[in-house]
């Protein structure tokens, strides 16, 4: 993390209490009956297809919980995240959904609000310290472990991948990164891991996706943390020649993450071997969900959810609720005991969706 992002979110959240001080009116008041209550939705970024499902889901999901929205855009900056909270406090919101992307400079942005008593949902992501009223996402190691078991299977135990990594200013890059090294380790001890730091940048995955092709032209396995990468990284397999179907003996196994329409797309054609489906829908549903809970006075604990899935303690002050994220192939196979869905099942976000883009 750059000295400069975190002395500029600490100065930045320090002036939040100044303006608390100065804007009591309207925090912690009481909505009348036949009022629907203001929220906040912090959007990290528009320039992705994950995301922009995301946007929509949330419009969707508000109207159904009854919930009347005041939504800014983060543009996956810390800064503007702290930005962003003084004015959603302005604007007299009793709750505040947040994707932070860099998730350990967030934390004095949530001390002032949790100061304030505006609660506070993040969605996709957690932050390192602070607390938030809940956070909603998907086991992110489980992501690697599972694009693991499936390049494991296919590769039988042996040879060379790529793992072109996201962030890892974020809990979701760090994660994914943990997840598949552990399993490779455990499992797969003849593969050689190249993991690459890409800090969710497609161009920068490309440069190193080919140097690493170059340096080692027997790598069999690929794979992308997300779909960031998936258009950059068939272009370099092309251009290797590389790019071609999985009887081919020169074939790359390619493992992505989201669930996009176009990943699906790409699986039933034979042009990307596998995914993980990251539940966006899900993400926006039970953020929205979490937060009308925290107005509402509603508490959780540990355990089993009535929508399959599980909240987990991470820490103290700190539950998330770990959604659903299926492995997709084309056969619906199982792979090193995972099993998978195949990637028409009208269950998958992405074939719900018109995106034909990249997640994050």
């Amino acid at each position: 993390m750059r000295l400069r992002t975190v002395l500029s979110a600490t100065a930045s959240a320090l002036s939040v209490l100044a303006l608390l001080n100065a804007c009591s009116g309207g925090l912690g008041a009481t909505a009348s009956p036949d009022e629907k209550p203001l929220v906040g939705v912090a959007y990290p970024r528009y320039d992705s297809d994950f995301w922009n499902a995301y946007i929509q889901y949330t419009q969707e999901y508000a109207k159904q919980l009854g919930l009347s929205l005041k939504t800014i855009d983060s543009q996956s900056d810390v800064a503007r995240d702290t930005a962003n909270a003084q004015t959603l406090i302005v604007q007299g919101v009793r709750g505040i959904a947040m994707a932070p992307q860099d998730t350990a400079a967030v934390a004095p942005t949530l001390a002032q609000l949790a100061a304030a008593k505006i609660p506070v949902v993040t969605s996709d992501t957690r932050p390192d310290t602070g607390k938030v009223f809940m956070a909603v996402r998907a086991d992110n190691r489980a992501y690697g472990e599972k694009a693991c078991r499936f390049l494991g299977t296919k590769l039988h135990g042996k040879g060379k991948v790529v793992m072109l990594e996201g962030d890892l200013s974020s809990i979701n890059g760090r994660d994914r990164t943990r997840g598949f090294n552990a399993c490779m380790k455990a499992n797969y001890p003849r593969i050689k891991v190249f993991g690459e730091t890409t800090n969710w940048d497609g161009a920068v995955a490309a440069q190193k996706l080919q140097a690493d092709l170059t340096a080692h032209p027997d790598i069999k396995g690929i794979y992308l943390q997300s779909s960031f990468a998936l258009s950059s990284t068939r272009q370099v397999l092309k251009q290797q020649g590389l790019l071609v179907g999985p009887e081919d003996k020169k074939h790359v196994f390619l493992v992505s993450n989201d669930g996009t329409s176009r990943e699906l797309r790409d699986i039933a054609e034979g042009n990307v071997d596998a995914t993980v489906s990251q539940p966006v829908d899900l993400f926006a549903k039970y953020t929205l969900y979490y937060l009308k809970a925290a107005i509402d006075g509603k508490t959780f604990k540990p355990g089993k959810t009535n929508h399959n899935s599980t909240i987990v303690q991470v820490r103290r002050g700190l539950l998330e609720d770990q959604l659903p994220a299926p492995l997709v192939t084309a056969d619906g196979g199982t792979y090193g005991g995972v099993p998978s869905l195949k990637s028409t099942d009208m269950s998958l976000w992405g074939n719900r969706s018109a995106d034909d883009g990249a997640g994050r």
